[in-house]
């Protein structure tokens, strides 16, 4: 299990522009990593615009959201919220489950996997200084907030 001082597991995945972005990119810089299940679900939306929302306070810091959504969804998705931080296609869910927040779930008595919402925040360094799992959305980017300050 990832826990609180470990390195953050390295990956390299695409964006909403197509592009190839590493962890690594980032080395030297706050990053706050959050995984999210759909674009455009309620409690998605909520979240990402309550980053988006709160960016000048996270000044510091490197956002990025990532889910199994297409790079295309993603360009929908930043588009439309008018989003000011990368999210990043992990369609195959190889990251997810690099960071641990691939699981099984339940909904109406069915069982699936899927990615439950969590948040790491990773230190300059590259290790991992806080870990939010199970995150509510909505109030979540203040809840960062108080971690990182």
């Amino acid at each position: 299990m990832i826990k609180i001082n470990d390195n953050a597991p390295e990956f390299e995945l695409r964006d909403s522009e197509g592009d190839t972005i590493k962890l690594s990119d980032f080395r030297g810089k706050n990053i706050i990593l959050y995984f999210y299940p759909k674009d455009f679900t309620p409690g998605c939306t909520e979240e990402a615009c309550d980053f988006n929302e709160n960016m000048q306070e996270f000044k510091d810091s490197v956002i990025i959201g990532i889910s199994p959504d297409s790079e295309e969804s993603h360009k929908k998705f930043t588009e439309k919220y008018n989003l000011k931080f990368k999210l990043l296609s992990d369609k195959e869910n190889k990251v997810s489950k690099l960071y641990e927040v691939y699981e099984k779930k339940s909904f109406m008595g069915k069982s699936y996997f899927g990615i439950t919402r969590s948040t790491f925040i990773i230190g300059k360094n590259g290790k991992i200084n806080q870990i939010f799992r199970k995150v509510n959305p909505k109030g979540h980017a203040k809840e960062v907030l108080e971690k990182i300050k």
